[in-house]
Parts: structure tokens; C-alpha cells; sequence
């Protein structure tokens, strides 16, 4: 079963493109968290992040500075967010790779603040243990 990044690659369905090469497509976000809100789509449909070849990921987050770069002089934008959501649980609703890049405003009513945790005794310690690479 086909994604709808795959029929937007294939030109199945409409999209705004801002850009296209070898490795990706660039289109506007039609649900915006802010108005230029633009993805960044891999032609090839690796679920994940994890599942990507680097050389993919290093080019799509080239492009990610580009995009950011552009919103940033074009739209007068303060900041961006750039964020892949990796797997269902991490919100990923589309399972096909794609980076979001966000114009932010100070101002602009929009959030991502997430919960933070405390480590308790020597759990940081056992974290570190079981993650050190």
C-alpha cells in the first residue's frame, strides 16, 4: 500500500513542490503549524529514520538548512523547528521518512513543550551504562 508521500512523489496527486532531486521532495505542509511549514520527503519510502542510509539523511538535513535558511530570509521568521517523528510512538502518523521544517515566530501561539523527567538514585548512572556507545 502506497503512502501519500509516495503519490505526491509520483505525481498522482497534487502538492506545492519547492523542490525535487535524486534523493527528495520538498513540498508546503497543507495543514501548517505556521504558514510555510515545509516537508521533507525521501523518494524512497524507509519507514523510519533508523532505516535510512546515511547518505540519505546527511542530504535531507543539507536540504533542511536550505529550507530553514530560506524561511528565515524570506518569511522574517525567528527560528525554526526541525523534527522527524520516528515510529507511532514518537507521533509519526505518515510511516514513511520525512523531516518537518517549522518557521517559528516569538508570538506565534504554538508549542512543543514536552513533559521532563526525573531520574531517581542511580538511574541516570544504569542509563548511561546501557546506552554508552
Amino acid at each position: 500500500m502506497s503512502t501519500i508521500f509516495e503519490k505526491i512523489i509520483n505525481n498522482e496527486i497534487p502538492a506545492e513542490k519547492l523542490h525535487e532531486d535524486a534523493i527528495c521532495v520538498v513540498i508546503l505542509d497543507i495543514n501548517p503549524v505556521n504558514k510555510g511549514h515545509a516537508l521533507i520527503i525521501n523518494r524512497n519510502p524507509y519507514p523510519t529514520f533508523t532505516q535510512c542510509p546515511q547518505n540519505e539523511l546527511s542530504h535531507m538535513m543539507e536540504i533542511a538548512k536550505k529550507v530553514d535558511q530560506l524561511q528565515r530570509s524570506v518569511l522574517k521568521c525567528e527560528g525554526t523547528n526541525i523534527i522527524i517523528n520516528n515510529s507511532p510512538a514518537a507521533n509519526q502518523e505518515i510511516p514513511h521518512l520525512h523531516i518537518h521544517v517549522i518557521p517559528r515566530y516569538s508570538n506565534d501561539g504554538q508549542t512543543l513543550k514536552l513533559d521532563h523527567k526525573v531520574y531517581k538514585d542511580n538511574e541516570l548512572k544504569e542509563f548511561k551504562e546501557k546506552l554508552q556507545f
